[in-house]
């Protein structure tokens, strides 16, 4: 009798399948349209209850902070989250787990949630995290993007050695198996195709060819994984400007449904090149965090209370304060 292999104990939020991710691409519209749209839109009309969601960045890095306001702001629900390098942006998207507000986060793949760096954790996605009523599944950074890059591949898994002998492999829903080649001991890590993903760039056109600098780490994969690609830019270029050097075009117009320009969306993350982490401002999250009636209060004003993230950052000293945050960037560039 075959004793069976190892395998994780946790729930699988996402279909692996790749046939089945083939006949919804298979439909997906491969024209050279004009997809440019407000981020308001893009939420209303791509997101929807209990949709799995998948942010791009990394840490504080190019973070779609946009589009997490306007997911909170518009109150969706039941969501999963893709917690992979997850920093700001998971402490946002948190901020949709308030009394009163129901519940915008109900099962979560973790790596990397509630810390954000050597800046400390956040005490409201950690009480999220610690209430029970968020369903959770352990996986490792690497192992997320493993899983991105098969859907991006077509395939429906993964081998890879990490997590073989870990706890984590004990709370993730991957399976140990054995190579046909050699009858080593590997590790399939199922592929996750994304309902909705969200990632902000330097630059893209109105089709949604997109550019990036700096790294990418998963995005490029998650681009081509997720099922419904909203993309936010710094700077909205002309075609004639992507045709002139197609070569940096990173993220193709066919991945992409919407495209929305935003000045400053990874705000108050930072942007390679551009501008600056406003750690000022992160410290007035994770300050107003302690106390969950301070909370409420903080993000009445910063979400609820205004119309969109232009508002927002007005609020939070408007063009003088990104000034600086550009200087910042340009002086830590240059080594000073």
């Amino acid at each position: 009798m075959t004793t069976p292999l190892p395998q994780g104990d946790g729930p699988l939020y996402a279909d692996p399948s790749a046939n089945r991710a083939r006949e919804f691409f298979r439909t997906k519209p491969r024209a050279l349209t004009d997809k440019l749209m407000t981020v308001q839109d893009a939420v209303a009309k791509l997101v929807s209850e209990g949709d799995y969601l998948a942010v791009g960045g990394f840490g504080c890095d190019r973070i779609p902070a946009a589009v997490c306001h306007e997911i909170v702001r518009q109150q969706k629900q039941n969501l999963t989250i893709a917690g992979h390098t997850a920093t700001h942006d998971f402490q946002i998207l948190c901020a949709g787990n308030l009394t009163g507000r129901g519940k915008l986060i109900a099962r979560v793949d973790i790596a990397y949630v509630v810390g954000l760096e050597a800046r400390g954790l956040s005490p409201h996605a950690r009480r999220v995290m610690e209430s029970g009523e968020v369903e959770t599944t352990e996986w490792s950074n690497y192992a997320l993007a493993v899983r991105f890059k098969a859907a991006a591949m077509g395939l429906p898994f993964l081998p890879m050695r990490s997590l073989l002998g870990t706890d984590t492999f004990r709370k993730s829903a991957a399976k140990e198996i054995v190579c046909p080649f050699t009858g080593e001991k590997l590790l399939a890590v199922p592929a996750l195709y994304p309902d909705i993903g969200v990632i902000h760039v330097h630059e893209a056109d109105r089709f949604g060819n997109c550019r990036l600098r700096g790294t990418s780490v998963a995005d490029l994969d998650l681009a081509r994984a997720a099922k419904k690609l909203i993309v936010t830019c710094e700077r909205l270029i002309p075609n004639d400007v992507i045709r002139q050097d197609p070569t940096q075009t990173v993220i193709p117009f066919y991945c992409v449904d919407a495209v929305c320009e935003g000045p400053f969306g990874s705000y108050p993350g930072n942007m390679p090149y551009e501008y600056y982490s406003d750690e000022d401002h992160l410290r007035q999250w994770l300050d107003a965090e302690r106390d969950p009636g301070e909370y409420q209060k903080f993000i009445d004003k910063h979400i609820f209370g205004v119309r969109d993230f232009g508002e927002y950052l007005q609020m939070c000293g408007g063009l003088p304060r990104l000034q600086q945050l550009r200087q910042e960037e340009f002086l830590l560039r240059r080594g000073r």
